[in-house]
């Protein structure tokens, strides 16, 4: 059909859903009026002297207006009488409306949607507090409270939760209540959903109730028909708003209870299309629009029998239009990117993208494919500062995010306000899928969020979780009690306590009020000013209730990163597997390299600890016969005195070679033999504590220095939190210094955490005694009970050692005082800095659960560093240099291109492998030319041949179009040689192949294991298949290993892309292949497909469960199976071999439900195989049913 003709009858499809009368925009004055739809035939809006009017007089108006999406009851005054908030009375039914020529009106409201403002006469608010009002007012329940937040009325800012709003004599301001945060299938009709998270997988909630949809419905539609883009509209977009349109007039009619009929009578469908949509059919001939007109009536009557309910069909409303509107649930921020440059700066247009469902990612332009900087859980600390570079705009502001890596991304944003409508939209998804209590910036936390820290008050979290929470924490004894808000009521709070009862240990639920008046228990008349006061009192006082007294004890705080049902699981982000309780060193997983001691050199000695000697040497790695690498090296030596504890010195050799950050010291490997020798990486400067006493009086180490240090440290330890690994021994002396910093030239120090030597859990009672104050007191009590929270007590012993000039905290005192600084709870004098003091007192708090988690002193150290800023901000910078030197690390941060590396940068260190084309080798791309740059894994080619260089390229720009956690991750390119030869940068994984990872750990292993392992193959393979490639050879060789419970997928050297138009490759070149893995389509036709990677994870399974035995690897079998004759012609040899039905035979010990899966994969007919999506989910299903576990 002629565009021009209009959509026909039959593409008004039943795609879409429901009506609810839009967020409305109100004006506060003495007369005030909801601005009218679009007219009915004439497709227009009201005349524009009536808008004129309307606008002019509110102008002088003394009011704040919030305006709601639905709402069917008012809000009351707030407390005292200053929040003067009501809906305006004559909202309810008589609106007037100016009426087009056709003399139709607005779309009736149905029962109980009806829109109220909410007006804020005179007085200040915080917008938090205005959320709550609208909250109440539109029936959102305190769970769902989190995902709004309030817009300026043209939707160009939003506000932080803190904002301040005044209205005085000048103020006429209008703002909108709106959903702000949206997640991937949150309406969970998708596959995969995303949930609230429950107790066990697979249990979570629904993201929405019905109250929520509602709105959301009413803030999208109110969206879609105000739309008014330029250009044509095409036809099928055309036939989608139609659709869309008749599904909201047949709810509008369910909405109102009119029949289709008396609804058609009285609106046009133009009101319920996008206004560019509606110019564009006014143009159109007046026969073309009377004849859409009549299609739409019969298209409705026709379907106005429909018994959905009204709810239903705004859920497919919504579903389709997201399917429509992709970025509708992305918010898009435009920023210059600030680079680095040598004697000034490089600024770029850049635009940066805030999604629910992969997290922040940027691009130079609109039409460039965005690149990922990092999910919401990966963000460790968010800062904004005035730029300082001198022609940089003053209302500009700079926002640095650093990541879990310390990568960061710098961003200049043209204002204030746009600044913090980014930072507070990052804190609140970090909020929503990370932790519920933590915030980023002081200045945009949410007051009721710090009233819940205060009074130690978790959200409103179900009673399942609040009974859960006190089972299995160490304080379960009557009377432990969790405070937390109600899911029903703002001003509710439910007290969920243990009590002992006849039948045993149960858990009640008591109410808590807050009034005018104050706190109090329900039914009991007694009121407290505070619900401090109240707590106090009832730990002195007994309580009666349902039958049991209750006196209350031991409060339960909120716990960071604590499972609950105010986080949102994304169905688009894998969930990982991880365990409840930090990692514990385990000699059974004990992994390291080993070095051979020829291959050391011997050098002075550097002194020794307390278990060890330490030498500095040499360590030499031959790549050929003409390359020889050599790097200094620390070489830290088991004392033969102390060998009852080499167990434990190799468990920390493990632990550090198995991860990897660049405040961490690197360990290269292990060198065995008479002697168990650790051999780091050598630090020029030493350890902290003798460098700070040996410049004590320079006045080098200047306070800034200190902080620097200080957060360096806290990034190192936060590393090791969110992998849930306790370090265990953090102290000064561990803290090595591998760059001292000069202020002249804006280079900060830089710091790296050595290994944590023998475990506490090792020592005897004198050695950890000797240790007060390092030690925490609760692994004093029990070493067993080393936990994260006791990194953050020896954290807060090593910053004041770090401010107190190096000196060893109670040194001078003898094993029994020290025994008694624990013992009477005492704290180290504090500094007088009060900030510091605060911030080193709830690291040391007596109780574990008490202390913050690293992201949280991140922050607090940030507000030390930007208090200093403040302060010298208004001195020339003569007098800056002389007082004190703050630098400004972070606006100084050289932004360059991350993807490409020089060559002169890359710091050989070892090598990780080497085939016939290429070798990868482990480097460390340096910089600053002072061994503080990251790990990464070099590929580089053996031969540069122009074919070698093209297949090489290809391999770099699929890995960098990916992005998957089960997918090895591409870091950049490195050329040289007037780009004729190519490196191919990516993350290191320090525990290598999956093969040798099989071969090395096999008695560790089960198949529980090894289905975990081919479950994140399958995900990433799915994933691989979304983008439309296929990898060409999967097999276990190409399998890397991240951790004990997590691989990835590499070596994409001969992955292709498909067509558009096919599902197949058919490759051209012949070269040499892994035949053994291929379909048999493949070793025939050259043909590749989704299907054929299907075949080689079959290939792949079946050497996950021989543990890649290299008797029983696929080409050992395959030609045993052909006999020696036959084995000179292997391609046509093996395809006879599999057309004649011949597999790969059951592992041996591999149960029969996994064998079946590789059959399913070894199916000759392609279309008959398992898809990867299919794989996962039968793998998935054996794991959990711990299938030959």
């Amino acid at each position: 059909m002629d565009s021009s003709m209009g959509p026909s009858e039959d593409s008004l499809k039943y795609t879409s859903a429901n009506w609810i009368q839009e967020p409305l925009l109100f004006f506060a004055g003495t007369e005030r009026r909801p601005l009218p739809p679009p007219a009915a035939e004439a497709g227009s809006c009201a005349s524009a002297a009536h808008t004129e009017d309307v606008l002019c007089r509110e102008e002088a108006a003394q009011t704040l207006c919030v305006s709601l999406g639905t709402t069917d009851r008012a809000w009351a005054p707030g407390p005292g009488g200053w929040l003067g908030l009501r809906p305006p009375a004559h909202l309810r039914c008589s609106c007037s409306y100016h009426h087009g020529s056709s003399g139709r009106g607005p779309p009736p409201f149905g029962s109980g949607a009806v829109l109220q403002p909410l007006l804020l006469r005179a007085g200040w608010a915080a917008a938090e507090e205005l959320c709550l009002a609208a909250a109440k007012a539109s029936g959102i329940l305190p769970v769902y409270h989190t995902l709004f937040a309030l817009a300026s009325h043209d939707l160009a800012t939003w506000y932080p939760p803190n904002h301040i709003f005044t209205v005085d004599e000048a103020t006429c301001q209008v703002v909108k209540y709106r959903i702000r945060f949206f997640f991937p299938n949150w309406f969970g009709l998708g596959n995969p959903k995303s949930m609230r998270r429950g107790l066990r997988r697979g249990e979570g909630s629904a993201v929405l109730d019905c109250a929520v949809i509602d709105y959301l419905f009413a803030q999208c539609r109110s969206d879609f028909i105000s739309r008014g883009r330029e250009g044509q509209i095409s036809l099928e977009m055309q036939e989608e708003f139609l659709a869309l349109a008749l599904l909201d007039m047949l709810c509008i009619a369910k909405e109102s209870r009119k029949t289709p009929q008396e609804i058609l009578d009285c609106i046009s469908y133009k009101a319920c299309i996008p206004e560019d949509f509606r110019r564009q059919i006014q143009q159109l001939h007046i026969l073309t629009r009377r004849r859409i007109r009549r299609t739409f009536r019969r298209s409705l009557r026709r379907i106005g029998a429909c018994s959905t309910p009204s709810s239903c069909l705004k859920l497919k409303y919504l579903i389709d239009l997201e399917r429509m509107e992709k970025t509708m649930s992305q918010e898009t921020f435009r920023v210059r990117s600030i680079m680095g440059a040598q004697g000034g700066r490089d600024v770029a247009e850049t635009l940066i993208r805030v999604s629910g469902e992969t997290g922040i990612s940027w691009s130079c332009g609109e039409t460039e494919k965005g690149q990922l900087f990092c999910d919401f859980p990966e963000v460790v600390d968010i800062s904004i500062k005035q730029d300082s570079c001198e022609n940089a705009p003053a209302e500009s502001r700079v926002v640095t995010i650093t990541k879990r890596d310390n990568r960061i991304l710098d961003a200049e944003f043209p204002s204030l306000e746009k600044a913090l409508s980014f930072v507070a939209l990052v804190d609140g998804y970090y909020r929503l899928t990370t932790d519920s209590h933590h915030y980023f910036c002081k200045g945009l936390a949410p007051p009721s969020l710090l009233w819940n820290i205060r009074n130690q008050c978790h959200g409103p979290i179900t009673s399942e979780f609040a009974v859960h929470k006190l089972k299995k924490t160490s304080d379960s004894h009557t009377g432990a009690y969790i405070l937390r808000c109600s899911l029903q009521d703002f001003e509710q709070f439910i007290l969920t306590v243990c009590v002992e009862t006849p039948l045993g240990t149960d858990y009640k639920d008591c109410l808590i009020t807050r009034t005018e008046r104050g706190y109090s228990f329900a039914g009991v008349d007694r009121h407290f000013t505070s619900m401090k006061n109240l707590l106090e009192y009832y730990q002195s006082c007994s309580l009666q209730a349902g039958g049991a007294t209750i006196q209350l004890r031991c409060r339960c705080p909120p716990r960071p990163k604590e499972k609950s049902n105010l986080l949102i699981a994304r169905g688009s982000c894998p969930q990982m597997l991880a365990s409840p309780d930090a990692q514990r060193r385990n000699l059974t997983q004990m992994s390291f390299h080993n070095i051979h001691p020829k291959d050391i050199t011997w050098g002075e000695s550097l002194g020794q600890g307390s278990f060890t000697k330490i030498f500095r040497g040499v360590k030499r790695d031959v790549v050929d016969a003409d390359e020889v690498h050599r790097n200094d090296v620390l070489l830290k030596v088991l004392d033969s005195a102390h060998k009852g504890f080499n167990e434990s010195f190799l468990e920390a050799a493990s632990l550090m070679s198995q991860i990897s950050h660049k405040h961490l010291l690197l360990l290269y490997g292990v060198c065995v033999g008479k002697d168990s020798i650790m051999v780091q990486e050598y630090v020029k400067h030493g350890a902290l504590d003798v460098y700070l006493k040996k410049h004590k009086a320079s006045g080098k180490v200047t306070t800034s220095w200190k902080l620097e240090v200080v957060k360096q440290l806290a990034y190192a330890l936060n590393f090791l939190e969110d992998k849930n690994i306790v370090h265990g021994n953090v102290c000064a002396k561990n803290v090595l210094l591998a760059r001292e910093g000069d202020a002249s030239s804006g280079s900060a120090p830089f710091i790296k955490l050595s290994d944590p030597g023998v475990s506490i859990s090792a020592l005897t009672q004198e050695v950890l005694v000797e240790r007060i104050p390092w030690v925490a007191p609760e692994c004093l009590e029990d070493p067993g009970k080393v936990a994260l929270e006791s990194d953050k007590w020896s954290f807060g012993i090593t910053v004041w050692a770090i401010f107190s000039g190096g000196g060893t905290p109670l040194s001078a005192l003898d094993p029994l005082a020290k025994l008694q600084f624990f013992q009477k709870q005492l704290q180290l004098p504090a500094p007088k800095w009060i900030e510091l003091a605060t911030l080193i007192t709830q690291c040391t708090n007596y109780r574990p659960e008490l202390r913050p988690s690293f992201r949280a002193i991140i922050r607090d150290l940030n507000s030390l560093i930007t208090s200093d800023y403040e302060l010298l901000a208004d001195l020339p910078p003569r007098d800056q240099q002389a007082k004190d030197s703050l630098w400004p690390y972070a606006s100084l941060v050289g932004y360059e291109d991350p993807t490409l590396f020089e060559e002169r940068h890359l710091k050989y260190i070892s090598m990780l492998g080497k085939g016939n084309f290429g070798s990868v080798e482990l480097c460390r791309y340096d910089p600053l030319e002072d061994n503080t740059g990251n790990l990464v894994a070099v590929k580089k080619l053996q031969h540069n041949t122009a074919e070698h260089l093209r297949s090489f390229q290809r391999e770099s720009e699929i890995l960098k179009a990916l992005s998957n956690d089960f997918i090895v991750k591409y870091k950049g390119v490195c050329y040289g040689a007037g780009r004729k030869n190519l490196r191919l940068v990516m993350e290191y994984l320090p525990n290598g192949s999956l093969r040798e990872y099989l071969q090395n750990n096999r008695e560790q292993l089960n198949s529980w294991n090894l289905l975990l392992f081919a479950s994140q193959i399958c995900k990433g393979m799915e994933y691989l298949g979304t983008q439309r490639y296929v990898h060409r050879d999967l097999a276990i060789r190409n399998i890397l290993v991240q951790s004990d419970n997590h691989v990835k997928i590499g070596d994409f050297g001969l992955a292709k892309i498909l067509p558009q138009d096919k599902e197949y490759y058919v490759v051209r070149e012949r070269g040499e292949s892994p035949i053994f893995w291929y379909a048999p389509e493949s070793l025939a036709d050259s043909v590749f497909s989704r299907e054929s990677d299907v075949w080689s994870f079959g290939v792949l399974l079946y050497e996950l469960f021989t543990y890649a035995e290299k008797s029983k690897n696929p080409p050992a079998v395959f030609l045993h199976m052909m006999g020696p004759e036959k084995q000179l012609q292997l391609v046509s040899n093996l395809l006879e071999l599999l057309r004649d039905g011949r597999r790969l035979p059951a592992p041996p010990d591999c149960p029969s439900e996994v064998y079946s899966l590789m059959q399913s994969c070894w199916d000759s007919r392609p279309k008959e195989r398992p898809t990867f999506s299919d794989l996962g989910f039968s793998v998935d299903t054996l794991k959990h049913r711990n299938v030959g576990g």
